[in-house]
């Protein structure tokens, strides 16, 4: 049986220190209580610069610039051991800075709505013509300037300021005098998720080795909402990035599940490509600026750095089985029930046990189970303890009610199975996604032959049911069933070659 197939995938993260000050809920909520307060004082003090976020392990894991297992060898705390050797671009995507993040941004504004200065743009423009990918895209719109005066007039008006280092650079305009869901504040939030998803996407493109031509459907699976006082949530994320990357042949939209959304989507994409709609779909999110700090305090609290000053993205590409590329099982698919309650052993057996039991499998049948992968070194502090090893040990607990270990080797199973958090808190950025790239490089280098990805939403946030979310799928080595015969040896040599860039990058 011929089954979708996980083709290249891309991941970045943009360091945005004033992005949090500014816009991270945390900062905001506790500057409209008190603009004087403690925390706010303190904060600048605990941020990092560019060549810290670079150099911090967890940060590396996630564009594929060490592995995940690597962070068991380097001691906690992880940002008093940074990888200085490491630079900005990994094999999976990059690590940006806020200056090129916000030149970006302007590039993704297609209603002249980010005003940047004269002297900001030239410097930022010149950064951009630079840079292995945006190069490549256009850059003019930076060619279009706005004045101190203007500015100054956009953020009067209720304007999103734009600074770097205490110097103001431009603003987000409102887009609408009366509309409140069109404030400068949202739509900075929404160019903030447009622009870095199209960074990812454009990742993708130079991973994957294909022209963006070739896509013929994007899936946009972050947690923000684009419309107006009419349809607050209409869309469409996903042809706003796929327009500025260039995907000129796709069509696309919105997928939202809280942080389940990244696993519906690559489900919804493995369909189409199965049903034979499309050939090439991508999935693909961009970060959240509200989640930025959001464990601030407990991080200054404890004399540490603020380590969720970074925005995440991801892209995905899953196109058609080519007998190489790892495929998804879209006949192991978990699910959590509207009835099945909302307890944690009645998720996590919806979405974990069940479908292995169609297949008769055991819970050590999977190699790996990538969960919700927050770097706990961000969680710890706040209280929220190490997420990805207290979901490991209660799927090793389920593990031991079916009979599949004993109860002495739930360590054991933790250590082999799980994975080391390593992805910034920002909701559906952890959830699942962040270790298919290291997957998809253990699988063809023959290290697993199988794993798990896991996605989890809290739906009860927005207020309107008490229902939990969870989705997961199985990703396994492709065994070569799905094509005629005929192609085999070209295949093979395919194969091969792709073994040794993923051994390549194993060693570098």
């Amino acid at each position: 049986m011929a089954f979708p197939v996980i083709k290249s995938s891309a991941y970045a993260l943009i360091h945005t220190p004033n992005l949090l000050i500014s816009q991270g809920t945390t900062q905001s909520s506790e500057r409209d209580k008190d603009p004087n307060s403690e925390y706010l004082q303190k904060l600048p003090k605990h941020l990092r610069n560019f060549e810290e976020a670079v150099a911090y392990p967890p940060n590396q894991a996630y564009i594929g610039g060490i592995s995940p297992e690597d962070l068991k060898d380097i001691p906690r705390p992880w940002y008093g051991n940074l990888l200085t050797e490491k630079g900005r671009f990994g094999p999976f995507g990059e690590i940006m800075p806020e200056d090129e993040f916000y030149g970006l941004l302007k590039i993704s504004d297609t209603f002249d709505l980010v005003l940047l200065t004269e002297e900001f743009s030239k410097e930022v423009k010149e950064k951009l013509e630079n840079h292995p990918l945006l190069k490549n895209i256009n850059l003019s719109k930076l060619d279009k300037y706005a004045t101190e005066e203007e500015i100054n007039k956009a953020v009067n008006g209720g304007g999103e300021l734009l600074t770097l280092e205490g110097k103001v650079v431009g603003c987000v305009k409102k887009a609408h005098d009366t509309d409140k869901n069109l404030t400068a504040h949202i739509i900075l939030e929404n160019l903030v998720a447009k622009a870095s998803g199209v960074l990812a996407l454009l990742h993708l493109k130079n991973n994957a080795g294909i022209s963006l031509e070739e896509i013929d459907y994007i899936i946009e699976t972050s947690e923000e909402a684009c419309g107006d006082m009419n349809q607050r949530g209409g869309g469409n994320f996903a042809k706003a990035i796929g327009e500025i990357a260039g995907c000129v042949n796709a069509t696309g939209s919105d997928t939202r599940a809280f942080c389940a959304a990244p696993a519906h989507g690559i489900l919804n994409a493995a369909a189409l490509v199965k049903a034979g709609i499309y050939k090439n779909v991508v999935v693909v999110a961009g970060g959240a600026t509200a989640k930025l700090g959001m464990n601030g305090k407990d991080h200054v609290k404890k004399g540490m750095p603020v380590l969720e000053d970074v925005l995440g993205a991801f892209a995905i590409l899953i196109g058609e089985d080519d007998e190489i590329n790892p495929v998804i099982r879209t006949d192991i698919v978990g699910k959590h029930n509207i009835g099945a309650g909302s307890s944690p052993q009645a998720v996590m057996q919806g979405i974990v046990t069940d479908p292995l039991d169609k297949w008769n499998l055991k819970i050590t049948s999977i190699d790996k189970y990538s969960v919700e992968m927050q770097n706990p070194e961000i969680t710890e502090p706040a209280g929220a303890g190490d997420v990805p090893k207290a979901n490991y040990k209660m799927i090793a607990a389920l593990g031991v009610k079916r009979g599949d270990i004993q109860r002495s080797e739930i360590d054991s199973f933790t250590e082999k199975h799980g994975i080391p958090g390593f992805a910034p808190t920002q909701g559906h950025i952890p959830s699942g996604v962040p270790y298919i790239g290291h997957c998809h490089r253990e699988i063809l280098a023959d290290k697993i032959q199988r794993a798990m990805i896991i996605g989890k939403g809290s739906l009860f946030l927005a207020r309107m049911t008490n229902q939990f979310d969870g989705l997961s799928f199985v990703i396994e080595k492709n065994i070569g069933q799905g094509k005629e015969k005929g192609s085999g040896n070209l295949n093979k040599l395919l194969a091969q070659a792709l073994r040794e860039v993923a051994e390549k990058f194993e060693t570098e």
